[in-house]
């Protein structure tokens, strides 16, 4: 901890919640390309992120142009291929388990409520399969974002590392936002993990988190008036003492 760390006065509070609240899942992204040196800015101030014992054990690749276009198109394919037979799935399987096996309440309300709520935004009704397969695949073009990164995590680490890495994403979000940008978390990319591992290069030893689409928003699009409900604090918090 540096002097200035202490004696740092957050002189504007609002705008950093402002940051914090006007995040969410954008599904509609501008061709706008995104300056090199503000992923930099965002990325090293996103590891300012805790970790246990310092250990920091995010590892970030970054996508775009050709290396975007071709990882899209690779995942596009096989997802097709498994919505042509199912039995492909069996294929791609997530590393970790992201979902619990089982839903119970309230979760599985939550779950349910997240996707009729997007999907009848879009006008998509119940059972129109061919209409949720292309939107789902929206994922896999970065909902057509300039820029997609994909987090990895050395193997020999445990939960506590994932939780470490969540304020590490948190940050980059939040520290995207103060920049004027918008992103989308993915662990839709995480099943495919077989064919993003060797596209980004990665090694024998890293298992793949999740991805993220980031850039400036489509303000126009109807899929970015999507925004998600939270629970009062009362609901979640209990006072002792």
């Amino acid at each position: 901890m540096t002097l200035s760390q202490v004696s740092t006065v957050v002189h504007d509070p609002a705008s950093v919640d402002d940051a914090i609240t006007s995040r969410f899942s954008t599904r509609a992204f501008l061709p706008r390309p995104v300056p090199r040196e503000t992923i930099e800015q965002i990325l090293q101030v996103a590891s300012r992120a805790p970790s246990g014992t310092n250990t920091q054990p995010w590892k970030v690749y970054v996508l775009q142009g050709d290396s975007l276009r071709s990882l899209s198109d690779k995942v596009c394919a096989a997802h097709d291929a498994i919505y042509a037979d199912p039995q492909l799935a069996q294929d791609y399987r997530e590393e970790y388990e992201y979902y619990p096996r089982k839903w119970v309440s309230p979760y599985i309300d939550r779950r349910r409520e997240n996707g009729w709520s997007l999907y009848g935004l879009l006008g998509i009704a119940k059972g129109e399969k061919d209409k949720m397969h292309a939107q789902h695949q929206r994922n896999y073009r970065f909902f057509d974002a300039p820029l997609g990164f994909m987090f990895t995590i050395d193997r020999i680490l445990e939960r506590g590392s994932l939780l470490d890495y969540g304020m590490f994403l948190e940050n980059i979000m939040v520290a995207a936002r103060g920049r004027g940008l918008h992103t989308c978390p993915q662990a839709a990319w995480n099943g495919y993990a077989k064919i993003v591992l060797p596209h980004i290069g990665a090694g024998p030893d890293e298992m793949l988190v999740c991805g993220m689409s980031m850039g400036y928003a489509d303000e126009a699009a109807l899929v970015n008036g999507f925004h998600t409900p939270r629970e009062p604090v009362a609901s979640f918090t209990r006072w002792l003492g």
